[in-house]
């Protein structure tokens, strides 16, 4: 069996991520198609917040060693200031003189044959290529989200070194992998003298394993009586900004197509809580919009299950992206109403999986005549459900498959093997 050493920050016990997904489903179905993975992630002092609650989820014959790391903004700060120069590409740069000392030495014990490593974070794909260079290991640098973007970082100097990362990313490694369409078109067009062929999309997907743990006696809806959308992650204040959601609800309530009690807006593990929290009161409903704190991996899984409908929030200008959590909806088979752009990513594929409830997120009154109907379609058991085909070939699985076959190719160019 041949080895691959994966280089990721996102692992568990960090908590709050759906980027761990990605890494530890690559690792737990490797070994099915010849791969054994050999894991780098950062100590577990450099996470916010940690849980336990997929610790279980990593096989326990994966290796797994954690470098030295510190989060500059909570380790290196005095009196809440640090100099930028430590926080850049990101506050977790002491991760990679750790990672890639520690990196070296398990490149001589274990003898990898190639290097994967996965952004965010950019210190990720700094260690990755750093490793490659040192070792003359092929590498494949995984984007689960683009880097340098327009106005993104906002500080010039971080830009910089984002771009920067990102260049030698695309020129060095064997293959560089996107999650979505979009983005991979981005960097065909933004990297026109690289070979099509080294840039390649393996996109996000669901666990079967997760979902097949689960209880399934327990499909009580989660209000009876009330229709409950759940919208389970992150609401960012600009790439999934609420605000055209609520201003809609406030417009239902006043013209009377929204009942009082007939539907609540279940905001699960949102953060940025004030915020959120500002914007429900300054439309007043807060007796349609809840906030919930996080919840294990597995109960977030169930709540979906048991929702009434599962709600999408994406903004334009995250049109090359598809939220990690939108695959998960799609396994769980559930009717979806999804906020975003019909030109992006997130909406082509809900439409390939026969989902059509799609309206812009930056329009209240769009807003509140599609999901008017929504409702209606749902009560009236006319909701569409995620295409069964199509939601079998979108698992974790196939898309390890994806990996593997992509490292094949890279076994075939560069004649590796153990040494």
């Amino acid at each position: 069996m041949k080895r691959l050493l994966m280089i990721a920050f996102h692992f568990p016990p960090l908590a709050g991520s759906s980027g761990i997904q990605r890494t530890i489903s690559f690792a737990r179905h490797l070994p099915r198609f010849g791969w054994e993975p050999l894991v780098l992630t950062a100590h577990p002092r450099a996470y916010e917040r940690v849980s336990d609650d997929q610790l279980g989820d990593v096989p326990s014959d994966v290796i797994v060693e954690r470098a030295f790391a510190l989060d500059s903004a909570r380790h290196l700060a005095l009196s809440g200031r640090y100099p930028a120069f430590i926080a850049r590409p990101d506050r977790w740069i002491t991760w990679w003189l750790g990672a890639v000392l520690q990196g070296l030495a398990m490149i001589r014990k274990y003898r990898p044959d190639a290097l994967w490593s996965t952004y965010p974070i950019a210190t990720a794909h700094k260690i990755g290529h750093t490793l490659h260079r040192l070792s003359g290991l092929p590498w494949i640098a995984d984007f689960r989200d683009p880097m340098a973007q327009d106005g993104y970082p906002a500080d010039p100097k971080t830009w910089n070194s984002f771009k920067e990362i990102e260049e030698r990313a695309l020129r060095r490694a064997s293959f560089s992998v996107f999650a979505t369409p979009g983005a991979a078109s981005t960097y065909r067009e933004r990297y026109p003298e690289l070979p099509a062929a080294r840039l390649a999309v393996i996109e996000n997907g669901y666990d079967e394993e997760g979902f097949s743990r689960l209880d399934g006696s327990d499909k009580a809806p989660l209000l009876p009586g009330t229709f409950t959308l759940v919208h389970s992650g992150i609401v960012y204040p600009s790439e999934r900004d609420p605000t055209q959601l609520f201003r809609a609800l406030r417009l239902m309530l006043d013209e009377g197509s929204l009942k009082p009690g007939e539907l609540r807006v279940r905001l699960r593990a949102p953060a940025h809580e004030d915020l959120l929290a500002k914007l429900i009161d300054k439309f007043r409903i807060a007796k349609v919009v809840e906030l919930c704190p996080p919840i294990p991996y597995r109960d977030a899984l169930q709540e979906m299950m048991r929702a009434d409908g599962l709600l999408v929030l994406q903004a334009s200008n995250c049109n090359d992206q598809i939220p990690a959590k939108v695959y998960e909806y799609l396994r769980c088979r559930r009717p979806i109403i999804a906020l975003t752009d019909p030109a992006g990513d997130t909406a082509s594929l809900l439409r390939k999986a026969g989902i059509n409830n799609i309206a812009q997120l930056d329009s209240a009154e769009v807003i509140a005549f599609e999901l008017r109907g929504f409702l209606d379609q749902v009560k009236r058991g006319e909701a569409a459900l995620p295409d069964d085909a199509f939601v079998m070939g979108a698992s974790r699985l196939d898309r390890t498959r994806e990996l593997a076959g992509l490292l094949g190719r890279l076994a075939a160019q560069e004649h590796i093997g153990r040494r």
